[in-house]
């Protein structure tokens, strides 16, 4: 049979309770009936002397795992940028390259949208990323929502570009769909508005602008940029943006470190959807990989400024 534990008396009994209290449910993991049985108490009062022992800061936590830091760095995030919300996934010290923790987490995000039975339109970019993410969805069933792209899905060639996003996850969840039927930068400004008043890509437009939820992709900028390795610009390009302030890329938009696009030759010819400052639907950005213009945080902050 448990024996009550000793108490003591004076002005601090309450406290020394609530630190036994405490220790027990949170060290030495027993129920709360456990508790009452060993202090002596009801099974209510152990309850608020556990609760009293959280209030009174006797109780203190220290988690020693990389995915502790991990959640301290996407608090700090969001208190610094003002996001909604932020999630930093790790990645395996073997694999740095892996994209798979981040493909998780944002399939993750996709699914919880997809899941809605109220009809959605979701907008998507492209990239390696984003494609990651597809391949991560659940095979669903989803006839009710819309996916637009956000971005053209072609080269300067008319080749399609590798890293279409919206077809393969149209194909994947059940949804109907609208391509960008057009290059990701076109060859001359003046072409632009040509082009935009088509009408499936007007009505491409337009379903971008009204989207519920939105996912993109986060690029850098510098000789190693998808938009160089892809063959969107040139890398004397990369290098004139990168001079005028260039620090990453969002569906061939390119901005500075306070996520201003940048007046250079690039932004006048993309054909993608525009970014909406200020938008109030969910607007999710994904990055991987080292960063090599900026440290993430800093990315991240471009992206509130930008999108949110």
């Amino acid at each position: 049979m448990t024996r009550p534990m000793a108490r003591t008396n004076g002005r601090d009994n309450r406290l020394d309770d609530a630190a036994r209290a405490g220790w027990l449910y949170y060290v030495a993991g027993n129920t709360q009936d456990e508790i009452a049985c060993t202090l002596g108490v009801s099974r209510q009062k152990a309850q608020r002397l556990v609760s009293l022992a959280v209030s009174q800061k006797l109780i203190k936590f220290r988690l020693d795992h990389p995915i502790a830091r991990c959640m301290d760095l996407a608090s700090e995030l969001v208190h610094t940028f003002s996001l909604a919300s932020s999630e930093v996934v790790p990645t395996d010290p073997a694999a740095s390259e892996s994209i798979a923790g981040v493909a998780i987490a944002g399939a993750s995000e996709m699914e919880r949208h997809l899941d809605s039975k109220t009809p959605k339109v979701i907008a998507v970019g492209t990239g390696r990323v984003l494609r990651a993410c597809v391949e991560q969805l659940s095979t669903m069933d989803c006839p009710q929502h819309h996916l637009v792209s956000l971005v053209g899905n072609t080269m300067p060639d008319g080749s399609a570009t590798a890293y279409n996003v919206v077809v393969r996850m149209a194909a994947r969840v059940g949804g109907r769909h609208n391509p960008m039927p057009l290059p990701v930068l076109v060859r001359k400004p003046a072409e632009l508005p040509i082009l935009h008043s088509q009408e499936p890509v007007a009505r491409t437009l337009e379903l971008c602008k009204a989207a519920d939820a939105t996912f993109v992709g986060i690029g850098h900028i510098d000789a190693t940029a998808p938009l160089v390795v892809d063959g969107f610009i040139t890398l004397g390009e990369s290098r004139d943006l990168v001079r005028r302030g260039a620090v990453g890329e969002i569906v061939g938009w390119v901005f500075d470190y306070r996520g201003r696009l940048i007046k250079g030759p690039t932004n006048r010819r993309v054909s993608s959807a525009p970014l909406v400052p200020g938008n109030p639907r969910p607007v999710v950005g994904l990055a991987a990989g080292e960063l090599r213009s900026l440290p993430f945080w800093e990315l991240c902050a471009v992206v509130s400024s930008t999108l949110s």
